[in-house]
């Protein structure tokens, strides 16, 4: 019988690490290749097949017919609608062809069944381009009053891509018990992946000869000449450690470099750090990007090149490059090199190393004592005692007048609370001999670590020449801290807002407002830096999120009995949230079915990450690669998530491949104009929306080269192409405060002037790439750009911090203030798993599938935004309640039986009345 595909559902990823999780890294000589093979991490490493699953804790009598030793847990295999649906775990890392390996299970059964019901060991295997088939293990017939041992054994004559251990064959309905999981190999040679018999742990290197003691043995040129050394440069040059180290000489390309064969020892879905020691030397080049990169050839035969890590690399002294990598496939070829250089500069190497990556030590939330939220830190704000606190930075002049708004600036009215009107008075700034010259205070003793502060002020220039930026800056030690900015270009007092937030101790902070260039006068007025109560915040954005995202909802029920239906019990449970909640997936993220269940379970929409952007479907000029936008769009069509399509040109030019950027005009309007009906033709229907020119805020290639027209032509062509997507800009820093090019109002601008030109433009795509984010300025940016009634998306949002209380507090503002704003229709985040990301410490989920602080607060989130209710029918036959948008399942239990009926709440003004013939 075909089975169903398998696209499990991980219930556990806020589990700790399975306590056995290094297993796979070693021999396999009578160990078990069974991860949490007796269920005492939870459902860890376990997936349920298309049904549910949860562990029964120790000492419970959950069955009390089946009796567990003390400290025993078990798995319970339930709501199962077909006999083959059971509890599944990958072993591919664990096998290799031509051993064998032995099987046993202690299992049980449970449920509305006669006598004793099978279950049955089975294995998935994989095979690339060809059809999945199913090896039968063993079968043991299970029963309710006791625990059955089921064994057996396999053997592989050939090696499958993937290779799926699963339980399986009760009756649809019954529930299947397992106690424990063991499967073993008797010879330690045989079961060794790597072909070799060592043992191997967690903390070993799988570099082999990693310090040159064996000369250049197991290590290669890739494109040049290796040599070892224990010595160069007459003495000058010798090893940081030990004896020898190596040299990479006579390169040609920036890619040379010396490399190491790492394929077999490597396992798929661990996380490896690297930890490099090297320096450059030759070519009178003193410092230089130095690069760790991992050549990765797929089964399949495609390739890609995953960076690990870079470090400015210096011909003085030795420096360490450190990075993470983890591989979601079982490639036939994995190699690490390092790169970068210019040609003819050597790269010198003293070691490396790879080992399994350690678990960081879960974050801490801050502690903050006496935030004292709303409360200004800036000294003499109202300049009542002139400029006393205040001092001029550079050599400048500063003088108190009157004159400027005695009210609040809109964005930090609503942060602060009760606070007195503003006194009139402004600081004037004269004689500014250049752009940094400015008002300036310290505030060093008044920063609190980990407090998110909002900045506000007026501010004014003086007359100039043309627009003039203004900033307020922060000097934290060494570091520029962008706490607002915005473009001025008349004589009229404007609004400055932003934010910022220091995670680390400094010794001095100082304030100060600049940008003007020199000769311009600069006014300020108002200052006000305060630290954000994000909890008062969020009890608001709840009471209009239930405004705007929740319907009143009468249920009417009929029926044959519907005269006797008063007083019933009915249960109403949502099933899923409408509102779109999306993530940046990427084709390599596919072959982790880890991430495959977090997404399917936890998003509704998908954004490609790089495989629809023109440099990668066509990145030789007629070599195309639709293959891998292909597999990603064929897998979300069958999990039912729709699509963004990202993005079919980007304007900034550092994004445009060569031979692009090497094309005359007419060749260039050529080929953009194929690149259009390429893309739109084969995804003709695919895709609901398109990023048509991503960034044009920041960058202008198409149009310094083909004229302002092609912005416009761009769109009216792709909407010709294909009626059904929306086209939408797409942007960042619009929401922050934070880039004076992409402010809400230059947005609107830009927007207005494309459709005035006749582009259509449907939609309005905020990136959300920010840090620090504060409610109010958030909000702003989303009322301004309402105005224009075009449905706002958040396409890429991620947050930044160390700390992973932090980073959840800066994703739940995100999420609160895009999900309470009545013009934002669709969330997108960009990406959610460690070392797949493009930022830092942004992942919800570390790399080897633990979910963190920030994971937990986003399903926290999710389940906030789900109605549940119950209560008893009414006389009139009717149940009230409100609700979000979606799906909807009610149960009506009567004394004989139980009735479900599906229902939908879409959006609308007034009460939603839904009949039910029961």
């Amino acid at each position: 019988m075909e089975k169903s595909p398998i696209i499990a559902a991980n219930n556990n990823f806020d589990s700790q690490t399975s306590k056995e999780n290094g297993k796979r890294t070693g021999s396999y000589a009578a160990t078990n290749i069974i991860l949490n093979h007796e269920f005492s991490d939870g459902l860890n490493s376990w997936h349920p097949n298309c049904c549910d699953a949860f562990v029964v804790p120790a000492s419970s009598e959950y069955h009390k017919g089946l009796t567990t030793e003390e400290g025993c847990c078990y798995a319970v295999v339930t709501n199962r609608k077909e006999c083959w649906q059971g509890l599944e775990q990958d072993i591919t890392s664990g096998v290799s062809a031509g051993s064998t390996y032995t099987v046993s299970a202690c299992v049980g059964a449970s449920g509305t069944f006669q006598g004793s019901a099978e279950v049955i060991a089975t294995l998935k295997l994989v095979y690339q381009n060809s059809e999945t088939s199913y090896l039968f293990i063993a079968k043991k017939s299970a029963s309710k009053e006791c625990w059955e041992i089921l064994e057996g054994s396999f053997s592989l004559s050939t090696m499958p891509d993937q290779v799926i251990f699963y339980l399986e064959g009760p009756p649809s309905g019954a529930d299947l018990l397992i106690k424990s999981v063991m499967i073993t190999c008797p010879s330690s040679t045989a079961c060794d992946r790597s072909g070799t018999s060592s043992v191997s742990t967690d903390d070993d290197n799988i570099i082999v000869n990693p310090q040159f003691d064996d000369g250049i043995n197991s290590w290669s040129g890739r494109g040049c000449k290796v040599a070892s050394h224990d010595s160069m440069a007459d003495g000058k040059i010798t090893p940081m450690s030990g004896k020898y180290f190596a040299s990479a000489t006579e390169r040609t390309q920036t890619w040379n470099g010396i490399q190491q064969d790492i394929t077999g020892r490597v396992k798929r879905k661990l996380a490896y750090e690297v930890t490099a020691v090297a320096r450059i030397y030759g070519n009178n080049v003193t410092s230089a990007d130095l690069r760790g990169t991992l050549y990765v050839k797929a089964a399949d035969n495609r390739e890609r090149y995953i960076g690990i890590a870079s470090v400015q690399a210096t011909d003085k002294d030795w420096v360490k490059l450190q990075g993470k990598f983890l591989i979601n496939d079982s490639p036939s070829q994995v190699v690490v090199f390092l790169e970068g250089p210019p040609p003819g500069t050597d790269i010198l190497l003293n070691n490396l190393v790879i080992k399994h990556a350690s678990k960081a030590p879960p974050s801490s939330p801050p502690v903050i004592e006496d935030a004292a939220f709303g409360v200004n830190i800036i000294t003499n704000t109202s300049l009542n005692d002139g400029t006393n606190g205040w001092f001029p930075l550079g050599n400048c002049t500063m003088s108190v007048q009157t004159g400027s708004p005695h009210i609040m600036p809109p964005m930090a009215r609503d942060s602060l609370g009760a606070h007195e009107p503003l006194s009139g008075r402004y600081i004037l700034v004269t004689k500014r001999t250049q752009n940094w010259m400015g008002p300036a205070q310290m505030i060093t003793d008044k920063v609190k670590l980990y407090l998110t502060y909002q900045v506000s002020a007026w501010v004014k220039i003086g007359q100039a020449s043309g627009p003039q930026s203004v900033n307020v800056a922060l000097g934290v030690d060494s570091q520029w801290v962008n706490g607002g900015q915005i473009e001025i270009s008349d004589d009229r007092w404007h609004e400055i807002g932003g934010s910022f937030r220091i995670e680390k101790q400094a010794a001095k902070v100082m304030v100060y407002i600049q940008g003007p260039a020199a000769g311009v006068d600069l006014m300020v007025a108002g200052l006000q830096i305060f630290p954000v109560d994000r909890r008062a915040r969020f009890r608001h954005l709840k009471r209009q999120t239930a405004k705007i995202r929740k319907r009143d909802v009468m249920l009417k029920f009929s029926g044959s009995d519907s005269g006797s239906l008063h007083g019933t019990f009915i249960r109403v449970r949502q099933l899923q949230n409408s509102f779109p909640f999306g993530s940046a997936i990427s084709r390599t993220n596919m072959d982790n079915e880890d991430f495959n269940a977090f997404f399917v379970k936890n998003f509704n929409w998908a954004v490609f990450g790089n495989e629809l952007k023109w440099y990668w479907t066509e990145a030789q000029q007629g070599n195309f690669n639709y293959k891998d936008a292909d597999e990603l769009l064929d897998f979300c069509t069958k999990n039912n998530i729709q699509v963004r399509g990202h993005c079919i040109f980007w304007e900034v030019v550092g994004t445009v491949q060569a031979w692009v950027q090497s094309l005359n005009k007419n060749d260039l309007m050529t080929a953009v104009q194929n690149r259009l009906t390429g893309l739109l033709k084969r995804y003709k229907g695919k895709f609901e929306h398109y990023d048509v020119n991503n960034e044009m805020m920041h960058g202008s290639f198409y149009q310094d080269r083909l004229g302002k027209e092609i912005r416009v032509n761009m769109f009216k062509t792709a909407h010709q192409l294909d009626l059904s997507p929306i086209l939408f800009v797409n942007d960042y820093h619009v929401e922050d405060g934070s880039d004076t090019r992409s402010s809400p109002e230059k947005y609107i601008e830009h927007i207005l002037d494309l459709q005035e030109h006749g582009a259509p433009v449907g939609g309005i795509g905020i990136q959300g790439h920010i840090d620090t984010p504060v409610g109010p300025i958030v909000c702003s940016a989303l009322d301004k750009l309402g105005i224009l009634g075009l449905p706002i998306w958040f396409t890429e949002v991620d947050v930044s911090s160390d700390n992973e209380y932090v980073r959840a507090d800066d994703l739940e503002v995100m999420l609160r203030e895009a999900y309470a704003h009545p013009s934002v229709e669709g969330i997108m985040l960009w990406g959610f798993w460690e070392l797949f990301m493009s930022r830092p410490n942004a992942h919800l989920v570390n790399a080897e599938g633990d979910l963190n602080e920030a994971g937990k607060r986003y399903l926290s989130l999710k389940h906030e935004w789900l109605s549940h209710s119950h209560g008893h029918i009414d006389e009139q036959g009717q149940f009230s309640f409100s609700g979000f948008h979606g799906s909807y399942e009610v149960e009506v239990i009567t004394v004989s039986k139980k009735i479900t009926k599906k229902f939908v709440v879409d959006k609308g003004d007034g009460a939603l009345v839904i009949s039910i013939d029961l």
